[in-house]
Parts: C-alpha cells; sequence; structure tokens
C-alpha cells in the first residue's frame, strides 16, 4: 500500500493548489506558513445545528489568525447582537478528558454558570468536546434544562482551531451556511477533535494548516484583552470590561496560560481537585516562596504527573519552578477554590472575589480603589459580594460617593443595589436634584410607553422649532405634562413651566455624572423668581414617579418605603399605572400594571387603617388634606378618579363620609326624626334631633334668661339642620314626588289647550331644575375650567338623563303651545315623564338597600342588549321565513313588519297565529287582497278558495325550531348571564355602591338648602354673588381642606410613623404564610447539609493541621535528640560506633511542606531579583533563562545556567558601552573604579568579574549582556524625593490615622502606564536627573543643585529594575527635598513648571500610590523619616 506524502502544512498533495504543487516553485525553500500560506474571503460562516441534538441555533464563523481583533468584536456585537459583557470569564486547563469528583464537578457547572448569567458575562473556552471545554458545555447544557433557563442565556464562546476540527467541510459555504448541519462524530474524530454542542458561539481560526494544535492561542490572547480594554458605561458609569482566568486541571500549556495571564495583572482561579497543572500549583500557594524549591516542585510532579513525568527535564522542572514561584508571589492575582475550605461554598463566589482581591491589590489612591470595586459588583448585580466585600469597615464610605452609583442603580434596575446604598446613609433628599431627574428621565426605557409618550410631546411643542432647530431635549415641564395626563386635570403641574427668562439657562448640558453629581438645583433658581408660581419639590415623590412609569416593582417599592405622603403617593402611584395599563400595547405588560395599581391600592388601605385605628379623626385629616406634592389634590380626590373602590369602601372613609352626609347632626339619629323635624320644624327646639356640634347652645338655653341669645341659638339650630345633606337630599325628595305627582295629573286630568295654574305650576319647577343644573355645571371651586367641568358633568349617566330629560320637555312644550301639535305634544311629555320616573332610580342609590339591587340592574342592562342581538336574529328570520311562506306579495309596511318583526317576537310569549297550521284557518279574519286596513292578507290558498295551499308541515317545524331556540336555548341563556352578572356583581356591590355613593353624598352638600321650585331663591343670590360681586366660588373645607405648615408636618410625621408599623406587619405576616414558612424550612435544611458536608471537610483539614503540628514536633524533638548526641560524642561520652542518627530537620521540613500547612515568614532577600528575574525582558523578544530563586546567588552551582547574551543598539555609541559580544573593546573597561567619566564602583563593595564582564552582585538574573542599560557593571542613577504637607483650604496640614499626610512630585511619561519619581540618570557632569530637567525651567536648575546638596540621603544601593542583568544594574542614590512651608520659592517654581510632553502632578503618599515598586520602596523610607502616613 503506497503511503500518501504529507505536506509540512498537515496537507496531502492533492489538496493544495495547482501552483503549490507545481515543479521547482517552491524547491528548496523551507515552509512558512506566512509566505506559502494564501489567504482567501471566508467560506465558512452563519448559523450551526447540531444534527440530533435539538434545534438550538448558534453562530460560526472562520477567521484568519492574523484577523484584526476590533473585526471579530464587531461582528460579535453589532452582527451576533451579542451585548458588551460586564465580566469575561477565560476558562483554560486539559484538552483531554479528565475525571472529577462528583461533588466538585456539580459545584463548578453551578457556580460557573451563575457568575455568567447574574453578571451578564462571556464565558470564553477552546470550543471542543473534550477536556475543560466540555465540562463548560454540559454546565451551560444543565442550566438550559432549567427552570431559571428564562431569566437569560448564557454566552459560551469557543475560539478553536480549524484544521483540528472532525467534519469541518459540513461548514463551507461561499455565501454562507443559514444554517449549517453539523455532525458531532466522536467515535470516527481520531486525532480530531469534535466542535461542542453547547456552545453559543464558535470562532474557529485557520492558519493554512490540518492537524497542528494552538494555532488559535495567539488570537485567543489578543481578542481577550481587546475586549477587557473595551468600556461599557450603563447609568453614567464607566467600566473596562473585567477580565478573570479559571483554571481546572491542565499540562505545560496550561502553566504558561497561567504565567501570562498573571504577568499582565489577570486574576486566575484555580480549582483544587481538578487535577495536574491545576493541583500542583494549589499546593503550593500558601508556602513562602523560599520553601518553594525545585526539589519540591519535582516531587510534586512526579505525583500529579504520574505518566509524563519521565518526560520531565531537568531544565524543564527548573522552568517550571520558576513560573510558579512567580505565580505565587503574586497572591493577590492567585485565589484557590478548595471545596468547603476557607468558607468558600461556590465557585461563582471565588470567581468574583478574586477579581474584587485583585481590584483591590491595584495601585490606586483610597477612595480610587474601593469605588472601582463597587463599579465591578454594581455591573455585575451582585449585592451579596458587595456586602460582605465592599462595605466592611475597612473603608467608610461617604453618601456622596456614593450617588454615581446610585443613578447607575437606578437606570440599570438593581433594587437590591438601590436598598443597600440606602441602608449605608444615602439620603434621597439630597441625593435628588433637578439635574439628576433630568438625567434619569433622559435615560427611560425606550421601550416604556412614559417614554413614547414623552417623546410625542416633545415633536408637538409648538416652541421646539424656535428654540432648539437640533433635536428636542426632554425638560422637567414636558414631564409635568405627561403626569397630568395620567393624574387627571383636576391636579396641578407638578413641575413649573420655565418662563422665557429662564429657559436659556434651563437649556444649559447638565453636568456629567462622573464628575459631579451635584448640579444647580432650579429649586433655588425659581425660588428666587419673584412672581413665579410657587412649587414643591419632592424628591422622593420624584423618584418614585419615575419608578412607576417605568413599572418597576421591587424599585417602587423600596422608594416607597421613604416616602413621606405614603397615602396620597399610593394612590397616585395606582391613578398613572391604571391609565398606562389603558394604553399598553403589551398584555403582559398591561396585567402587570393593573396588578401593581392593586398592590398599591392595598397599601394605602393598609396604612389608613393604622391611622384610623390609632386616631379617627386625624386619620380623616389625611383624606381630604390638600397635598401640594401631588398638585393640590386629596386622598379622597385621587381615591375616586382611580376608581379605587376597595380603598374609598373603606369603613373609616364611609363613616367619613357618613359624617358629611349628616352634616351638624348626629349619626344617631333616627330617619323618622328627622322627617318629623322636616314636616314640624318647631320640633327641632326640643330634644327629638340631637346634633354632633353646638349642643352647647341648648345648655346655654337651659340656663340663660336672655330671650335674643335663646332666639340666636335656635335660628343656629334650624340654619344647621337644613344645610344637613341628608335634610337637603329627603326635600328634593319630597319636591321631586310633588313634581311627579302634579305632572301626572296634569298629563291625565288637566291638560287643556290653553295652560291650567298647575300646568304653568310645573314649567316654573322644571325651570328651577334647569337652574339647578346650570349651577352644577358652572360650580368649579378647584378652577379646573369649564373643559374640565363639562367632561366631568357630563361622564355621569344621570346627568345626562336629566339633560335628556329637559330636552325633550322642551320639545314636548313647544308643540304643545302650538295649536295644530298639541296632541304630539302630549305625547312627547308622556315619553318625558318616563325619563323623569327613571331619574327616581339614582335617588334611591343612597339607600343601603335599594342602591346596591340599582347597580345590578344596571349591570344587567347591558346583558339584555347582547341578548337582544341574538334574539334579533332568530326574530328576524323566523319571521322573514314565515311571512315568505304564507303571505304572497303583501305591500303593506305596517303588516310587513308586523308579520316579520311583531308576530315573531309575541311568539315568544305564547301568541301562536292560528292560521300557521290550517286548523283554524278562516276567510273572515283575513283580506284575500290586502285591501282591509284593519286585516292582514289571507295566506295562499288552493283553487276551490276553501284550504289553505302553504306547507303546513314546513311552518310547523319552523315554528317548533324557532321555539325551542328562543324560549328555551335563548331564554335560558339569558337567565344564566343574569345569574352570572348577579353572582359577580354581588360580591363587589357593596363596594360598588360606596363608591358611587360619594357621588351624591357631593352633590347634595354642595346643593343649596331649599328644594325646588324654592331653590331659585338661592339661584338669584348666588347669581348677584357670583357675576355681580365677583365672589369666587370655595370648596367646603369638609372635602378639602388646606392646612397650615406645623399641622402639616406633624400629621406627616404621624402618617410615617404609622407607615413603618404597616411595614413591620406586613413583613411579619409574610413570614407566618405556610409558603414562607416551608420556604424557610427549605434554606434551613439546605444550610444544615452545607454545615454538615463544611463540618466533615473541617474535620480532614483539623486532622490534617493536628498531623502537621505533631510531625513538626517530632521533628524538632530528633533535633533535639541529634544535638544531644553530638554534644555527648564530642564530649567523648560513649563510643563512636553504633551511634542512632535520628531523621534530619530537613526531612521533616520536607514533609511539612509536602502538606502545605505550615507557613514561614518570607526570608529578607527574597524580595531582591524579583523583577530582575522576570522571563520576558522589557521592550525586547528576549526571554530569559529562568532563575528560581534558591539558584540566584553565585555561590549555588547550577550547572545547567546558560543564559541568552542580549546588548540592545543605541544611537548614542559615544556615552555607552560596547555591545560586549567581542572581548577587545571590553578589555579597556577599569572596573571596581572611576573610569573616566563613568562611576564603575558599587555602593555594595567590591563586584567580582568574569571573563571580562562583570557579575551582578545580587546574582543570577537570566540575561547576559548590559540589555538596554547603558554601561556594565553599576548605571548610577538620582532619584529626588520632592515632598510637601498636605495641606486643607484652610491651610491646614491633613491628618491621616493621627499621622501628618505627605504629598510627594510624581510624572508620567505618555507611554508609560505608571508615575514615577522625577529621578534617573544623569549626563556626564550634571548634578540633576534628565527627568528632573524635563519638568523645571532652566534659569530654576541652579537653585535645585543647592536643594540637592542640602537634602537628606534616604537610601543609596541597588535598584530591583526589570532592566538589569547578570553583567548591568542600576544603583540609585534617593535624595529627600522636604518643603515645609507652602510659600517657598521653588515650591511655587515647581507648581508653574510645564513641559507639553510629561505629566506632572502632587501625589499624596499612601501604600496605594501607583508609582513603580523600586520607587515605593524609596518612598515609604521618606514616609518613615517624617513620621508621615504610608
Amino acid at each position: 500500500m503506497r503511503r500518501k506524502v504529507v505536506c509540512e502544512c498537515g496537507h496531502t498533495r492533492g489538496q493544495h493548489l495547482e501552483e503549490a504543487i507545481m515543479p521547482r516553485a517552491f524547491q528548496g525553500k523551507q515552509w512558512d506558513p506566512k509566505k506559502h500560506v494564501q489567504e482567501m474571503p471566508t467560506d465558512a460562516f452563519g448559523d450551526i445545528i447540531f444534527t440530533g441534538l435539538g434545534q438550538k441555533v448558534g453562530k460560526f464563523v472562520r477567521v484568519s489568525q492574523d484577523t484584526p481583533s476590533s473585526v471579530i468584536y464587531q461582528l460579535m456585537t453589532q452582527h451576533w447582537g451579542l451585548d458588551v459583557p460586564n465580566l469575561l470569564i477565560s476558562v483554560t486547563g486539559g484538552a483531554k478528558n479528565f475525571n472529577m469528583k462528583l461533588r466538585l464537578k456539580s459545584i463548578f457547572r453551578r457556580g460557573l454558570v451563575k457568575v455568567a448569567q447574574t453578571t451578564g458575562a462571556w464565558i470564553i473556552t477552546g470550543g471542543s468536546h473534550t477536556g475543560v471545554m466540555k465540562q463548560v458545555g454540559e454546565a451551560v447544557r444543565d442550566f438550559s434544562l432549567s427552570s431559571r433557563y428564562k431569566e437569560g442565556e448564557v454566552v459560551t464562546i469557543g475560539v478553536a482551531t480549524w484544521g483540528t476540527i472532525h467534519n469541518r467541510e459540513g461548514l463551507i459555504h461561499p455565501l454562507g451556511s443559514f444554517p449549517a448541519e453539523y455532525i458531532l462524530d466522536e467515535e470516527g474524530q481520531g486525532s480530531l477533535t469534535c466542535l461542542d454542542s453547547n456552545h453559543s458561539h464558535f470562532i474557529l481560526v485557520d492558519d493554512g494548516t490540518h492537524g497542528q494544535y494552538g494555532v488559535e492561542i495567539p488570537l485567543r490572547t489578543k481578542l481577550e484583552k481587546f475586549i477587557s480594554e473595551q468600556t461599557k458605561e450603563r447609568g453614567g458609569v464607566a467600566i473596562k470590561v473585567p477580565i478573570v482566568c479559571v483554571v481546572l486541571e491542565g499540562g505545560p500549556g496550561t502553566l504558561h496560560t497561567i504565567y501570562n495571564a498573571i504577568t499582565k495583572g489577570t486574576p486566575c482561579v484555580i480549582v483544587e481537585g481538578s487535577g495536574r497543572v491545576a493541583d500542583v500549583i494549589a499546593q503550593v500557594a500558601n508556602l513562602p516562596i523560599s520553601e518553594i524549591t525545585i526539589s519540591l516542585i519535582q516531587q510534586k510532579l512526579s505525583i500529579f504527573f504520574q505518566e509524563m513525568f519521565e518526560t520531565f527535564t531537568e531544565g524543564r522542572i527548573v522552568e517550571w519552578t520558576k513560573k510558579i514561584q512567580d505565580i505565587v508571589r503574586r497572591r493577590q492575582l492567585l485565589t484557590i477554590f478548595r471545596e468547603g475550605k476557607d468558607g468558600q461554598q461556590d465557585v461563582d463566589v471565588a470567581i468574583l472575589q478574586a477579581l474584587l482581591k485583585a481590584s483591590r491589590s491595584q495601585d490606586h489612591f483610597g477612595h480610587e480603589n474601593w469605588d472601582h470595586q463597587l463599579k465591578l459588583a454594581v455591573a455585575w448585580n451582585r449585592v451579596d459580594i458587595a456586602r460582605s466585600e465592599i462595605f466592611t469597615d475597612e473603608w467608610q464610605w461617604k453618601p456622596s460617593d456614593l450617588y454615581p452609583m446610585m443613578i447607575a442603580a437606578l437606570i440599570s434596575n438593581k433594587p437590591e443595589f438601590v436598598k443597600l446604598f440606602l441602608e449605608n446613609g444615602v439620603q434621597l433628599t439630597e441625593f435628588v436634584t433637578w439635574d439628576t431627574l433630568l438625567y434619569l428621565y433622559e435615560n427611560l426605557e425606550p421601550s416604556c410607553l412614559f417614554h413614547s409618550k414623552l417623546q410625542k410631546v416633545l415633536v408637538e411643542e409648538p416652541e421646539r422649532l424656535a428654540c432648539a432647530p437640533t433635536a428636542p431635549r426632554v425638560q422637567m415641564h414636558h414631564v409635568a405634562q405627561v403626569l397630568r395626563e395620567l393624574l387627571g386635570d383636576f391636579t396641578q403641574p407638578l413641575y413649573p413651566r420655565p418662563r422665557h427668562s429662564d429657559r436659556s439657562r434651563a437649556l444649559l448640558p447638565v453636568p456629567h455624572l462622573k464628575l459631579n453629581m451635584q448640579g444647580v438645583s432650579l429649586r433655588s433658581l425659581y425660588k428666587r423668581s419673584s412672581g413665579y408660581v410657587a412649587f414643591t419639590m419632592d424628591p422622593v415623590r420624584d423618584l418614585l414617579i419615575w419608578a412607576v412609569v417605568q413599572n418597576r416593582r421591587e424599585l417602587a417599592e423600596i422608594i416607597w418605603a421613604q416616602s413621606r405622603d405614603c397615602i396620597a403617593a399610593a394612590l397616585a402611584c395606582s391613578k398613572i399605572l391604571k391609565e398606562l395599563s389603558k394604553e399598553e400595547q403589551d398584555t403582559d405588560s398591561s396585567e402587570e400594571m393593573l396588578a401593581l395599581a392593586d398592590e398599591y391600592e392595598h397599601r394605602a388601605i393598609g396604612v389608613f387603617t393604622e391611622c384610623y385605628r390609632k386616631d379617627e379623626e386625624r386619620a380623616q385629616k389625611l383624606l381630604v388634606r390638600v397635598s401640594e406634592a401631588w398638585g393640590r389634590t386629596t386622598c379622597l380626590q385621587l381615591a375616586l378618579e382611580a376608581k379605587d373602590m376597595k380603598f374609598v369602601s373603606h369603613g373609616g372613609i364611609q363613616a367619613f363620609l357618613t359624617k358629611v352626609w349628616w352634616g351638624q347632626l348626629s349619626v344617631d339619629n333616627g330617619l323618622w326624626r328627622v322627617i318629623l323635624c322636616m314636616l314640624a320644624f318647631p320640633l327641632l327646639f326640643t330634644s327629638l334631633v340631637s346634633f354632633s356640634t353646638g349642643d352647647h347652645c341648648h345648655a346655654f338655653v337651659l340656663c340663660c334668661r336672655d330671650k335674643r341669645l335663646q332666639a340666636m341659638c335656635g335660628l343656629a339650630r334650624i340654619c344647621a339642620f337644613f344645610n344637613a345633606p341628608v335634610v337637603i337630599f329627603h326635600l328634593n325628595i319630597l319636591s321631586y314626588f310633588s313634581f311627579l305627582c302634579l305632572f301626572a295629573y296634569v298629563l291625565m286630568v288637566d291638560f287643556q289647550p290653553t295652560p291650567s295654574w298647575s300646568e304653568c305650576a310645573i314649567y316654573l319647577w322644571l325651570f328651577s331644575l334647569v337652574c339647578e343644573e346650570t349651577r352644577q355645571l358652572f360650580y368649579d371651586p378647584d378652577e379646573y375650567g369649564l373643559m374640565k367641568r363639562a367632561s366631568t358633568y357630563f361622564g355621569d349617566f344621570w346627568n345626562k338623563l336629566d339633560v335628556a330629560a329637559i330636552l325633550l320637555f322642551i320639545a314636548g312644550l313647544t308643540c304643545r303651545l302650538i295649536p295644530a301639535t298639541l296632541y304630539p305634544g302630549r305625547v312627547i311629555l308622556s315619553l318625558d315623564f318616563i325619563m323623569f320616573c327613571l331619574r327616581l332610580m339614582h335617588i334611591f342609590t343612597v339607600s343601603k338597600t335599594l342602591g346596591p339591587k340599582i347597580i345590578i340592574v344596571k349591570r344587567m342592562m347591558k346583558d339584555v342588549f347582547f341578548f337582544l342581538f341574538l334574539l334579533a336574529v332568530w326574530v328576524v328570520s323566523f319571521g322573514v321565513a314565515k311571512q315568505a311562506i304564507l303571505i304572497h306579495n303583501e305591500s303593506r309596511v305596517d303588516w310587513i313588519f308586523r308579520g316579520a318583526v311583531y308576530h315573531s317576537y309575541l311568539t315568544i310569549f305564547g301568541q301562536i297565529p292560528a292560521y300557521i297550521d290550517g286548523v283554524n284557518f278562516s276567510l273572515d279574519q283575513c283580506s284575500p287582497n290586502g285591501t282591509d286596513p284593519y286585516k292582514p292578507k289571507c295566506p295562499e290558498v288552493d283553487a276551490t278558495q276553501q284550504a289553505p295551499a302553504f306547507p303546513e308541515w314546513l311552518t310547523v317545524i319552523l315554528l317548533c325550531l324557532y321555539l325551542l331556540f328562543t324560549n328555551i336555548l335563548l331564554l335560558n341563556l339569558l337567565i344564566a348571564m343574569f345569574n352570572y352578572t348577579f353572582q359577580q356583581v354581588q360580591e363587589h356591590t357593596d363596594q360598588i355602591w360606596k363608591f358611587q355613593r360619594h357621588d351624591l353624598i357631593e352633590e347634595y352638600h354642595g346643593r343649596p338648602p331649599a328644594p325646588p321650585p324654592l331653590i331659585l331663591l338661592s339661584h338669584l343670590q348666588l347669581f348677584v354673588k357670583r357675576v355681580i360681586l365677583k365672589v369666587p366660588a370655595k370648596r367646603h373645607q369638609q372635602l378639602k381642606n388646606k392646612l397650615e405648615k406645623n399641622e402639616e408636618a406633624v400629621l406627616l410625621s404621624w402618617e410615617i410613623y404609622l407607615k413603618e408599623n404597616y411595614l413591620q406587619t406586613q413583613q411579619s405576616q409574610q413570614k407566618q404564610r405556610p409558603e414562607q414558612k416551608i420556604q424557610d424550612i427549605s434554606n434551613k435544611v439546605d444550610t444544615m447539609v452545607d454545615l454538615l458536608d463544611l463540618d466533615r471537610l473541617k474535620r480532614s483539614v483539623s486532622m490534617e493541621q493536628r498531623l502537621a503540628s505533631l510531625e513538626e514536633q517530632v521533628a524538632q524533638t530528633a533535633s533535639a535528640l541529634h544535638w544531644i548526641i553530638r554534644t555527648l560524642r564530642n564530649g567523648g561520652f560513649g563510643p563512636e560506633a553504633g551511634v542512632p542518627m535520628p531523621a534530619s530537620h530537613k526531612a521533616s521540613e520536607e514533609q511539612g511542606a509536602e502538606l502545605g500547612s505550615r507557613k514561614k515568614v518570607e526570608e529578607p532577600g527574597d524580595s531582591y531579583h524579583v523583577n530582575a528575574r522576570h522571563l520576558l525582558y522589557p521592550n525586547c523578544p528576549i526571554t530569559r533563562f529562568p532563575v528560581p530563586n534558591e539558584k540566584v546567588p553565585w555561590e549555588t552551582e547550577f550547572p545547567i545556567y546558560d543564559p541568552p547574551f542580549y546588548t540592545a543598539e543605541r544611537r548614542d555609541l559615544a556615552i555607552v558601552d560596547p555591545v560586549g559580544d567581542n572581548q577587545e573593546p571590553l578589555s579597556k573597561i577599569t572596573y571596581n573604579a572611576v573610569d573616566g567619566p563613568t562611576d564603575r564602583q558599587s555602593f555594595h563593595g567590591t563586584y567580582a568579574v568574569c571573563a571580562g564582564l562583570p557579575l551582578n552582585p545580587m546574582g543570577r538574573t537570566g540575561l547576559r549582556g548590559r540589555g538596554i542599560l547603558s554601561y556594565f557593571g553599576p548605571n548610577h542613577v538620582l532619584h529626588p524625593v520632592v515632598t510637601r504637607w498636605r495641606r486643607n483650604q484652610d491651610g491646614a496640614i491633613c491628618r491621616e490615622s493621627i499621622k501628618k499626610m505627605l504629598e510627594v512630585l510624581v510624572m508620567k511619561h505618555p507611554l508609560s502606564e505608571h508615575w514615577a519619581l522625577p529621578g534617573g540618570s544623569r549626563e556626564p557632569g550634571d548634578t540633576l536627573p534628565r527627568k528632573l530637567k524635563q519638568i523645571l525651567r532652566q534659569e530654576c536648575w541652579p537653585s535645585f543643585e543647592s536643594l540637592l546638596r542640602q537634602g537628606m540621603e534616604v537610601y543609596k544601593g541597588y535598584m530591583d529594575d526589570p532592566r538589569n542583568t547578570d553583567n548591568a544594574w542600576i544603583e540609585t542614590v534617593a535624595i529627600s527635598i522636604h518643603f515645609q512651608d507652602q510659600n517657598d520659592a521653588e515650591l511655587k517654581q515647581l507648581n508653574s513648571a510645564r513641559d507639553p510632553g510629561v505629566s506632572i502632578r502632587w501625589q499624596v503618599v499612601d501604600k496605594r500610590i501607583p508609582l513603580y515598586s523600586n520607587h515605593k520602596t524609596i518612598l515609604q523610607k521618606v514616609a518613615t523619616l517624617f513620621g508621615a502616613h504610608y
């Protein structure tokens, strides 16, 4: 069998293009992917579904390995529609299948998906169906099958190598695949891999090779870095996308990935127990760096890499040791997840804690650090992390520091964070300003109905084109306009409309929230504007409205709990939500709004119940108190407009209405007593009726002899009696009955051609009714306007009936006064009498017995109208068919109507036509030709004219079917409808009656006391008062009462106190519910199970610790015995032979290190050569030879040490040493002495020189040559530390924990990420460093040279710098220059010095200061020198 020739790219000869296999085309050339691979437009992209694994559709694209990350990111966010993530989770580890403990696997899957789903993260993996990628895919699959899947999809992105994918041919289509069907075939994949079916997106990286793994790693690294540099802004807060690396198992490639991540500052979470690399790092993570030795790593590798251990060379083990030391050295970026240890329960908490720990370790000063952590927690929506990690005793948050995040939480709808901020000192009254409100309304959800209504108002604003030709901007008076549409015209605008003089000021841009949230409040602006309408700004109200109009239940609930006028607020929210639900197109949203409106009504009822139980009089004051915050309306008015029947039907409100109904009469009076006093008013001077107020008058009469005072008191009782609404109502009833009796008498007995005196009395009576209806129409004490009053008046059914009856009466009267139309006039008046009688139903609605029944009758009338439609179909269909069958060509219209409709209708009630079956047929009862107007036309007859000719059997069948459907089906349907309506309405009849009762009470409360027609006298008085004297109408204080400010403040404080009682009661009731108890028990059981598991693990850990302690004690005992034996032997006691030798102490230490439970203090020298041994040398591709800690000293043997040689090319060849690759130029250099202008002496004494090159006195660095430094041997630099005291605005020195605070002068170049001290190398012969010269004017140089000479030396010696090599290193002198007085001339020169290319600033001295680490060491010494805070 002939073997196929495989190219370097992995493809066979036949799979290449023709030009690639042409003879001598590439003969003699080495294969280079950059030269020998041709790029073409991608032919694999679109949707992907996995055959046989459901219909879940994913996205995929095939890209080149050098595709820019920005292009891929644009594809993901714009074309794939992915939202910018709040977190990026890069999962790495073993690429082959590995085993994990079932419990650890479950914890990992649950935690990973939880953190991704709750924070809105992207998970990036290798995308294949093996190893750690398979574990992530199965975690997503388990989540998609759970009930929480609807809460949000987990974005899982697989970055895989195109050339290693099995069955990739099915993904290729030049125009894209929508979708492409992918077959997951694990059995036939061979050395290739299949894509994982549980990932949602795939990026397939192609470099032209086949079967070569790892091609995607560079692109994935660049893509992750690019995404982590993107900024996501929400709610005015911008954060860069944080990234975390999660490691399971893994091999050499995984270690390299972890090392690179830690080097770049990416936090890593290592899952202990997953195997191999993860377990090696986890085992040594808690050890001091000095104990992480080559032998220890070799031992761990032999345990966790049993099969691969033989392939590890000595050099590779050294490299692993060095990398692991560097990884563990940056513990702030390393988090070990141990199941059940260190209080960790879930991977999601470990991931988020790792990010916060890494953020906490970054160089920020104070508030900046904590603020960044809080931004992350809010972006992730993890309030549990914020509570446990951020809001601790380590940092005291100022309320103003939380304002930007409060806005972000509000806009992002994160109620738990809003509650957290309120608990930590945020006061809504200080937080909400005019600018804040504007910003919040500008960031309404676009899908919100209120947003669309607001935009409509902006577009329709008449002044928009004149004032703002560009896109209109939301102002608060626009919001007030929409709110008034929702609340109703009975309210005043909640926010004022700015005058023309103020409009330009109102259109100024709002200060950006990231800079300062304390913008200019327009409250003070309007207070200064004289003559402008005053308004009240209630911050809690404003925030509550903003939350309610977006239907945010939890957020509104939290804010309402902070509200002051809580009953009015709840009723107003109910009204707004009900109005919005009417216009909402989405059915679900509409139902949610109605449910929330009902919830707010219940809250209003709950608080009012608490108030009413405590004090009835105060509670009733709350009902009618004018609320300035809610548009100068009252709670009662809001409830009525919102149709909150449950609230209005509350016993306390009904008691108040009853009190208003009885006026100054006592509600205990019987109705018969009131009627007796109406008929005989002298009875008022007796004790027959009692008064609720004014009984002192009666007592005064008994003891006073003055007749004048007695007369005045009696007059007051008469006025109080006849002004009571209950008396006015009954007087009007008597008057109305008298009117109906007189009207009936005229119609039936005394209707003369010329109107009689009784008929004239009716006209006068009706005129008084017309006057009263006119008064009701124009009565406007609240100044709503005529249109609002008219809409309110005609919105009442009974008012419509009154107007119709009056108009019909006028029409009848007009006909009656014309002799020719006297009779039609009487007919019209007779019909009008019916309408006046129907008006009696409204009068009886006040009755507790008849009122509910009238409501039921009104509801049943609607059922009757629907029933009549169904009935008309059967009546007309049967009537027309019967008429057509029986009678031929009836031409009389009235008899056609009788036959087709009227007779058919009467048939339902038993009047069956006699001739329909031919039995009772008689020609005497009909007209053969239809000429007799009083007889119907005869039906069809035969030729003999004696018998009917129509088919009797057909008419009988039709009659039977008609009666069956109408009498049995339809009538029973009507009865069932009546019964359903009765049952449905009966439950709420009492509420409806109590709700409608208010309208009748209010009507008679404002009605003149005299009944018609005597009411004309009252109307005449009103006409004079309103029209002639121009006295405005005023509402009685019983229904709308404006309180004094002090009284109102006391009343609202009392309401707030009782609201808190109500909320506490609700919480206790919630806990007592069976469902909540079951949930609590379930949570407790889960907690107990977790505690038991944790206790078991803790016992295991405790046992390990005890064993380790025992081993340590044994080792100490062995050392003591060893010393005793050695001492005795040296003293000549006992023979030399046969002396027992205890186990060495070193062996015991190794055993202790194996357990990883014993920690040592780091040696002082461990900090040296940390930066100088970093594997990646700065600004070049050179990699150092790995040098572990134990191999740093030159005295330690290191046979395999073979560092690379590197010396950078420099342009300034005259002032630098030779390259060093040639011994001849180096022989001219004199070390350990002053070599011309170059000082080659070290502060640490004489250093060794080997083969013409000096050796670093601190040991090996892993690189020979001088690197990017200027000289072999020491490179001397100078670091002036320029400091001053930090002072406040008053000039006093600031302090932190008693210690004074310093400020240091720092600088930064544009390309640098860190700030630095203004020092460095000096030109030959110069005193000042080059960097300091850059920020000083030349005329200032001499004065600062003098300062340097006078300064105090704080450090002199070696600097651990990443530029150091084996043969060149940096040594520095740090000199402190401190300005005690803020008025020093040199200090002013520094403050005025500027260089456009360099940034300088005064930075507060703190351990979090963002400086290079070696500079921070110097700064710490300076702070110690001055006893300052660090």
